[in-house]
C-alpha cells in the first residue's frame, strides 16, 4: 500500500491507458487522447543493461549497433519476454507523457493484454507497471479494448466480432453483454509475416535481409489476396554466396506466397471462433460482419480473403492501429465500464 505522499502524487498524475504491443506501444492520457506511439524497442549497453534509448531512437539502432550495444524487443508474442527491460520502457513512457510537472508520477493505468494470457504473464504485466510507477493497474483483454475503441455496442445482447492482428498475436473474439463469449488467440502476427519474408528471400535468392527491410517489403507490396495490379519492389541485402551487398527486384505474388502459411493460421483462428459461436450470435454476425483492427489489418487484401473464407462482410476499422489504445482510453473515461471489463486489478 502506498503512503500518504504517494496518494498526493496520484492526485496530480494523469490516468493513462496503454496498448503494450509487441511492435508498438501506444499511450492514451485521460482527457487528451493518444499522446504517444513508439516502437516497443529498448537499446541497452552490453554487460550493464544500462538503457541508452527507448522507442523510435532505439528502433533506428536495430541491426545497426556496435558490439557493445543491443537493441531489444522486450515483448514477444504479445507478452513480456524481458521483465527488467519492459519495466524500464514503461517507466520511460509514463514519465514522458507526464512531462516535468510530477517528480514521481503515480497514475492509474489500464493495460491491454492478449486474451490468451496466462496468470503468470498477467502478474508480469502488473508487476512491470507497478514498478514503473503505477498506483493502480487494471488489465483489459485486447479484443474487448479494440471493440470499445471502434465503437461496437459491446454492452448489448447481440454478437460483435473483432479480429485484432498485432505484431505478436492475433486475437479473435465474439463479444456480447460486455463479455467475451468465444475467443481464439494465435501467437501469429506481423512479426511472423516479417520472418516469413526473411526466410523466403534466404531460401529463394540466397539473400539475407534485415527486419527493417522485411517490414518495408510487407508494407509496400505484401498482400493476402491477388491484387488488380501486382506490385514490384527493389530489395537490398547481402548475398549469402558472394558475401557482398546485392539488389534485386521482387513482386507481390512472391511475397503472397512467402506469407501464405502465417496468413492461413490467422484465417484458421477466425474459422474456429465462428464454428464455436452460439447460433443466436452467429445470426447477428450475418448482418454485422467482422471488424479488422491492428497493424495486420492494413495488409492489402486481407479483408477480401477473410470475406471469401467466411462468407461474411469484413470491414477494416477507420484507425486500426489506434483501436486498442482508444479502447483503453474510453474505459478510463467511464469507471463503470472499467468495472465490467477489467480482468485484473492491483
Amino acid at each position: 500500500m502506498y503512503n500518504f505522499f504517494d496518494s498526493i502524487l496520484g492526485l496530480f498524475s494523469k490516468d493513462i491507458g496503454i496498448d503494450l504491443g509487441t511492435a508498438n506501444t501506444l499511450v492514451y492520457v485521460r482527457g487528451k487522447g493518444i499522446v504517444l506511439c513508439e516502437p516497443s524497442v529498448v537499446a541497452v549497453q552490453e554487460g550493464t543493461n544500462q538503457v541508452l534509448a527507448v522507442g523510435e531512437d532505439a528502433k533506428n539502432m536495430l541491426g545497426r549497433t556496435p558490439g557493445n550495444i543491443t537493441a531489444i524487443r522486450p515483448l514477444k508474442d504479445g507478452v513480456i519476454a524481458d521483465f527488467e527491460i519492459t519495466e524500464s520502457m514503461l517507466r520511460y513512457f509514463i514519465r514522458k507523457v507526464h512531462g516535468k510537472g510530477v517528480l514521481k508520477p503515480r497514475p492509474r493505468v489500464v493495460v491491454a493484454v492478449p486474451s490468451g494470457i496466462t496468470e503468470v504473464e498477467k502478474r508480469a504485466v502488473e508487476d512491470s507497471a507497478t514498478h514503473a510507477g503505477a498506483r493502480e493497474v487494471h488489465l483489459v483483454k485486447e479484443p474487448m479494448a479494440a471493440a470499445i475503441g471502434v465503437g461496437l455496442p459491446v454492452h448489448e445482447p447481440s454478437g460483435n466480432m473483432i479480429i485484432d492482428i498485432g505484431g505478436g498475436t492475433t486475437e479473435v473474439a465474439i463479444i456480447s453483454l460486455a463479455g467475451i463469449v468465444q475467443s481464439e488467440s494465435a501467437r501469429v502476427g506481423g512479426d511472423e509475416l516479417d520472418d516469413a519474408i526473411i526466410q523466403y528471400m534466404k531460401r529463394t535468392y540466397n539473400l539475407m535481409i534485415g527486419e527493417r527491410m522485411s517490414e518495408d517489403i510487407k508494407i509496400k507490396i505484401g498482400s493476402a489476396y491477388p491484387l488488380e495490379e501486382e506490385l514490384t519492389l527493389e530489395v537490398r541485402g547481402r548475398d549469402l554466396v558472394a558475401g557482398l551487398p546485392k539488389t534485386l527486384a521482387i513482386n507481390s505474388e512472391e511475397i503472397r506466397e512467402a506469407i501464405a502459411e502465417p496468413i492461413s493460421t490467422i484465417v484458421e483462428a477466425v474459422r474456429v471462433t465462428l464454428e464455436r459461436c452460439p447460433a443466436e450470435l452467429s445470426a447477428d454476425l450475418v448482418n454485422k460482419g467482422l471488424i479488422l483492427v491492428g497493424g495486420g489489418a492494413l495488409l492489402k487484401g486481407l479483408d477480401k480473403l477473410l470475406a471469401e473464407e467466411t462468407g461474411l462482410p469484413v470491414t477494416v476499422a477507420d484507425d486500426p492501429l489506434s483501436a486498442v489504445a482508444l479502447g483503453t482510453g474510453k474505459i478510463l473515461e467511464e469507471i463503470n465500464v472499467l468495472k465490467k471489463v477489467a480482468v485484473s486489478k492491483r
